[in-house]
């Protein structure tokens, strides 16, 4: 502890037969006794969080209050910490020095490239061409809908058309879309320079005319692209009380590129203020950039470009700043014997809340029924608490009163819609991140429970027989990772998916053994190097008592963790490597603070955004100043951080206030921890450890309140 002091503002698939016939019994309980969908919130025990790995009694802290009081910088695969620091464009790069990816003057006279596009694609087209150029030329790109050149069967005609326009109008987009008959293909041209047209359609996702207008557009990359830099831009994205899909859905958006464009280690919380690093496939920093004084909550900076792209696992952890407010002890004696403990004793690496979805059924239940097969009653669980919908109703009705952001159950009914009754195709429509994650989610549902089947059962103070352990020597650095995913697939953000902190790609396999009697004997081990399996094909199960727990939850459940009940290996944990995970975690690198303040209102800890407006405030009032003062008002303060990196969301509603205001109110007690875990490990189960108190959603509010 560093003090108490008082703070200042601051096409159809169809299932493979098993390669055994499924157990009988197994099928006949799942019919008997399916999930039900959860209508009172999820509690810890739910997920089978009952334990803790020390005695020592917490005190009451309201965790998350402000998400400013949560706030997570990732960890590189180098190890260096990721922040916000710079808004300045890389070397040799200047502010509208291309004019790539749309950043043409529309409004240049295109009669001679229009009179060869005549000839290469005929009177209609030009005519077409022509007038959504004029309709540019008057300033209607804010409203303009794209336009879609006639049937053409020859693909080596459309590629020369693409080119053609890529070449003369470099401020236009253009992709492939085929007709509602599913065979004839055109060409569809858009302004390029953001997420424009495209207004016109109806509800069937097509224009008058028959052609289907509700494919997303491309990202090509430019055509152009200089030879010495990296095809990806990296950037460190820099985000507040949005999760990082959303934020980069409204950056792809504005810059009119796919989901599918960007890519990321790790998804972060949306209830915080957190800062990552993410790619994007051929985009300039200029146009990046340009963005930020348009986006609300969001900063993008420290640009660089690369030559490859990040996918999910690639990091090496998370450093979490953590604020604890409103705390209740019985002394200071009190808490810091809780944060000591906390720190010698480490926490039991449970898989948090976050783990199992937000919304009334959670996924674990989806995963089970998957894994038995049960396709219609996991496309109901998926839907049943966000749609209204009889399966003999009408899917388009569902669809109309469907908000966009629920892209897993439109997907689902979409494909419903054009497969109707099979219910497995609705479920391959999400996207394979997701699919996958149901499964992954049961499999986090069997780890917890048997995590706490040891602890109750053997304590955390000695290996015994029967335990799995790391080989002595195995190192992470020389791991494979499990079920990894594919490329191919969009991020995109389902509110059943609401994930914390880095739990994708699942944990890596390594070289374990079984402790005998010989190793007890030697004591080559510690609890530390106690692991225990997700499932899968390549896992061991404990040579112990814990084995029994994951057979028998599984069983409950009509669930085998050997054999296959149907033969979809996305939908199978015998399909799947499986992975092991560590029961014990410590914080690494950890450190706290015992503070005072007085204003709710009030950040106690400064972030990215607040640091960096501090800076180029200071710099920009040493030029302003005439000697006599460098220090720069309140007001000005503030207004400088507005114009030179935007407003932040919370940072300034104490700024406004006297001191002798704040002086008036009744202190307040607050905990501030900042410690780094590894990737996949929650910050939220340390806290349960501190303060012995539920992370649940319920608790939380009745702290916060």
């Amino acid at each position: 502890m560093r003090g108490r002091h008082l703070l200042k503002p601051l096409p159809l698939l169809t299932p493979k037969p098993p390669s055994r016939p499924p157990a009988a019994h197994f099928r006949a309980r799942a019919a008997a006794h399916p999930p039900t969908p959860r209508r009172a919130p999820l509690a810890e025990p739910d997920v089978g969080i009952s334990r803790f790995a020390a005695s020592i009694p917490g005190f009451n802290g309201a965790l998350k209050q402000r998400y400013s009081d949560f706030i997570v910088h990732e960890v590189a695969r180098d190890g260096a910490l990721v922040r916000l620091t710079s808004f300045d464009l890389p070397d040799g790069e200047e502010s509208g020095d291309n004019v790539e990816d749309g950043e043409c003057d529309a409004t240049a006279d295109p009669s001679r490239a229009l009179a060869s596009f005549r000839l290469l694609c005929g009177e209609v087209d030009y005519d077409a061409l022509r007038g959504f150029l004029e309709r540019v030329s008057e300033g209607g790109d804010g409203d303009l809908s794209p336009i879609i050149l006639s049937a053409d069967a020859d693909k080596a005609h459309r590629s020369e058309v693409h080119e053609f326009i890529k070449r003369n109008f470099k401020f236009l987009n253009t992709d492939t879309v085929e007709h509602s008959d599913g065979i004839q293909k055109c060409i569809r041209v858009r302004l390029g320079s953001g997420p424009r047209g495209g207004r016109a359609r109806n509800r069937r996702g097509m224009n008058s005319s028959g052609w289907r207008d509700d494919k997303p557009f491309d990202s090509r990359g430019s055509t152009s692209w200089p030879y010495h830099l990296g095809k990806f831009l990296r950037f460190n994205l820099y985000k507040e009380n949005k999760d990082t899909q959303e934020a980069l859905g409204v950056i792809g958006k504005m810059l009119g590129v796919q989901p599918r464009s960007f890519g990321f280690a790790g998804t972060k919380d949306k209830r915080a203020v957190t800062t990552q690093q993410v790619t994007l496939f051929k985009v300039h920093a200029s146009r990046l950039a340009a963005l930020n004084s348009k986006l609300a909550g969001i900063r993008v900076g420290d640009f660089s470009y690369v030559k490859e792209g990040l996918t999910l696992g690639q990091l090496r952890g998370n450093r979490f700043a953590i604020t604890l407010r409103n705390v209740i002890a019985e002394s200071d004696d009190v808490i810091n014997a809780a944060v000591n403990g906390l720190s010698k004793n480490g926490f039991i690496n449970y898989y948090g809340l976050q783990r199992f979805g937000s919304g009334s059924v959670p996924t674990h239940f989806v995963g089970a029924a998957l894994l038995r097969g049960e396709w219609r009653h996991a496309v109901s669980l998926i839907l049943g608490t966000r749609v209204h919908y009889k399966w003999h109703g009408d899917v388009d009705a569902a669809l109309r009163g469907m908000p966009r952001h629920l892209t897993v159950e439109r997907a689902i009914l979409q494909r419903l819609k054009k497969y109707p009754g099979n219910y497995l195709q609705a479920l391959m429509a999400i996207p394979k991140t997701l699919r996958l994650m149901y499964v992954h989610s049961y499999q986090s549902y069997l780890w917890n429970h048997a995590a706490s089947m040891r602890v109750e059962k053997y304590g955390i103070s000695q290996v015994v027989e029967g335990d799995l352990v790391y080989k002595t020597g195995s190192s992470l650095g020389e791991a494979t990772t499990t079920d990894t995913f594919d490329d191919d697939d969009s991020h995109v953000n389902s509110s059943e998916m609401e994930m914390s902190c880095e739990t994708l790609p699942e944990e890596k396999i390594q070289s374990v053994k079984i402790v005998d009697s010989e190793d007890l004997l030697k004591a080559v081990y510690s609890f530390e190097d106690v692991v225990l399996p997700l499932p899968g094909s390549e896992t061991l199960f404990p040579g112990n008592e814990v084995a029994r727990i994951y057979h028998e939850i599984a069983k409950k459940d009509g669930i085998s963790l050997i054999e296959s009940a149907h033969g979809i290996k996305d939908f199978s944990i015998t399909s799947m490597k499986g992975g092991y995970r560590r029961i014990l975690q410590r914080p690494i690198d950890f450190e706290w603070d015992l503070m005072t303040y007085t204003d709710d209102n009030t950040p106690l800890v400064p972030t990215d955004l607040d640091v960096l407006s501090e800076i180029q405030s200071s710099e920009t009032n040493e030029l302003l100043s005439d000697g006599t003062c460098s220090c720069p008002s309140s007001d000005s303060q503030l207004q400088v951080s507005v114009v030179t990196s935007g407003p932040t969301i919370e940072a300034s509603s104490a700024e406004t206030k006297s001191i002798g205001i704040l002086d008036l109110s009744p202190e307040k007690l607050a905990v501030k921890l900042e410690f780094t875990l590894p990737a996949s490990s929650y910050a939220t189960m340390a806290i349960r450890e501190l303060t012995k108190t539920s992370t649940s959603v319920a608790c939380q509010k009745t702290l916060n309140g």
